[in-house]
């Protein structure tokens, strides 16, 4: 994950291209998420501020300091409800510590915030080769699907699937200034865009876990198809009171480069490599529970994450 992290910052850099009906840059800069997968770039001005690093930050005995998002299923919550949530616990039993969490809503400035300032010492959910954090081995990998109610029998398995321009379609944009997550981009390309609809991830944030509103269109009839991350796909579609259909995207490498599956890791301070090491143990020999927690979450799996 880390070499197409970087191949697809590269491609960014490259390609100043906008698509006019959403006013985006072709550059995608991840970030943890949701993801959500989910894209959050960081500007230079960012990357100058002082970091905290494991040598300048000592973690206190027995606690796990972890950074969440206290309004995101199925990731994480204040309630302690997300699959995040439950690692973590996992986590900190391995290390014979109690979790202590640092809540912050995940948009711009949660690493500059959190990890980065030493208010915490672990994320759960980054991309794999993150460059805000060091990042332990990965320990799920999942994609972007093609979400759609099941009595509308859309049966779309593909980006180039003809259907695609006679239906309503939802995608996420990222925050006030229209930037977008890689499905918007690949049906730009296709010249698929008068019939898409965007959804801010970031959403209004009184409500519960606002990204789930692009779900929620779905469930109602107001869009036919949306195309969202997998993990927060497959969680609120289990929830949903229609039946849903999860479809993983096609391809998984839009060319020339733009990745719909991603390999997820958990992220400390860079230099903290101890921490990272101890994490990467406590994932091998917890990936058995760890597995039943995605599946109990429904998360869209793609083969098998590289091995620990």
């Amino acid at each position: 994950m880390s070499s197409r992290f970087l191949s697809l910052r590269e491609d960014c850099s490259r390609n100043g291209a906008t698509a006019q009906r959403f006013r985006l840059p072709l550059c995608l800069c991840a970030a943890a998420g949701a993801i959500l997968f989910l894209v959050s770039c960081t500007s230079k001005k960012e990357s100058t501020i002082p970091v905290a690093t494991a040598q300048t930050i000592a973690r206190p005995a027995g606690v796990l300091r972890v950074c969440a998002d206290p309004n995101n299923l199925p990731f994480s919550n204040q309630r302690l409800e997300g699959f995040e949530n439950k690692i973590a616990e996992l986590l900190a039993q391995d290390l014979g510590e109690r979790v202590e969490y640092t809540w912050w809503a995940q948009r711009r400035g949660f690493f500059r915030n959190t990890l980065k300032a030493g208010m915490c010492d672990v994320v759960i959910g980054v991309p794999s080769g993150f460059e805000m954090a060091l990042t332990t081995k990965p320990y799920y990998r999942s994609t972007y699907v093609f979400l759609s109610r099941r009595d509308r029998h859309v049966d779309v398995k593909s980006f180039d699937d003809p259907v695609l321009r006679k239906l309503r379609i939802g995608v996420q944009i990222i925050g006030d200034d229209q930037s977008n997550a890689p499905p918007a981009h690949a049906l730009t390309r296709r010249n698929i865009v008068d019939n898409v609809k965007g959804f801010t991830l970031y959403g209004d944030y009184s409500q519960q876990n606002p990204p789930a509103r692009i779900v929620d269109a779905v469930e109602k009839g107001d869009i036919d198809l949306a195309i969202v991350w997998g993990p927060l796909a497959g969680y609120f579609a289990k929830q949903s009171r229609v039946p849903m259909e999860v479809v993983p995207v096609s391809p998984q490498i839009d060319q020339p480069f733009l990745p719909f599956v991603f390999d997820i890791s958990m992220g400390v301070r860079r230099g903290d490599q101890e921490l990272r090491d101890q994490l990467e143990g406590i994932l091998e020999n917890r990936r058995k529970e760890i597995d039943g927690i995605l599946k109990e979450y429904k998360v869209p799996r793609v083969g098998d994450a590289n091995e620990l």
